[in-house]
């Protein structure tokens, strides 16, 4: 576990030497909290109490959801991006060589991406957010707990996403409009576009099945205390989508070590 560790730590290190770039997007993140509120705030003034939200739970999803888009990797990440890079050109090969396991060594990669993200670009939007507007917070010690675990939960079934997508490269050459696609899925099933509890019948019902609504809406529930089946059934929920994509990603890593494609050469 050292080494996966140490790596970890070292893509933690890597994403804090983008300091300019950082600050950049906590910026772009508070404008679009603003923009987003605007448009909650005239939703919700037509529609009140849509999705068993009120004004202050709209609010505080925004600030949620800008906070996340990175940590959670919403638009792809360095598992996405750089594996399938690699999968591409035929570096990959050179990581298979490694004595280590390369879906936890890009897990660990993607850890510490994740770490870094969401202590330099999480809290700053919903600072703002909150200095501005009046919204909610945690009202207890094992409510933080269950976000804590909840955000972990939902950066896992992210990667594993993310991973399959990066993957899919060796048996269809270029994964890159896999990728697009997956992205258009993320935004549109992880509540980074409008909650999913607004989604009616039974479009919400798949939406909220999906492996990227546990990514940050469950989350962000939990945040707001809105689960439907409490936070146990909505940690479940996210366990569950976890040990799929894992052992997909597992199974997946087994066939392609048996595959070799060097696409150019």
């Amino acid at each position: 576990m050292g080494v996966y560790w140490a790596i970890a730590v070292r893509s933690f290190h890597r994403f804090s030497t983008y300091r300019i770039a950082t600050l950049s997007g906590a910026f772009t993140n508070t404008v679009f909290g603003f923009i987003f509120c605007g448009v909650y705030l005239t939703l919700w003034d037509a529609r009140p109490g849509l999705g068993g939200y009120d004004v202050s739970d709209a609010l505080t999803f925004v600030w949620l959801q800008q906070g996340l888009l990175m940590p959670i990797g919403i638009f792809g990440a360095t598992t996405t991006v750089e594996l399938g890079e690699r999968v591409r050109t035929g570096d990959i090969a050179v990581d298979l060589y490694r004595p280590t396991q390369l879906m936890i060594w890009w897990l660990s990669v993607d850890a510490g991406r994740a770490a870094f993200q969401l202590l330099a670009r999480g809290g700053f939007p919903l600072l703002v957010g909150a200095l501005v507007f009046d919204l909610n917070f945690p009202s207890s010690g094992v409510q933080w707990l269950a976000v804590a675990v909840a955000l972990v939960l939902g950066v896992l079934v992210s990667f594993g996403i993310r991973y399959l997508v990066a993957l899919s490269g060796f048996w269809i050459t270029d994964s890159r409009g896999l990728e697009s696609l997956a992205m258009v899925l993320s935004l549109l099933f992880s509540g980074t576009i409008l909650p999913l509890v607004v989604f009616p019948g039974w479009i919400g019902s798949v939406a909220r099945a999906t492996p990227w609504a546990a990514t940050m809406q469950v989350p962000i529930d939990v945040w707001l205390g809105r689960n439907p089946g409490g936070v146990t059934s909505a940690l479940m929920f996210q366990l569950f989508w976890i040990v799929v994509l894992l052992l997909a990603g597992h199974f997946a890593t087994t066939l392609a070590t048996r595959k070799v494609v060097i696409q150019g050469g």
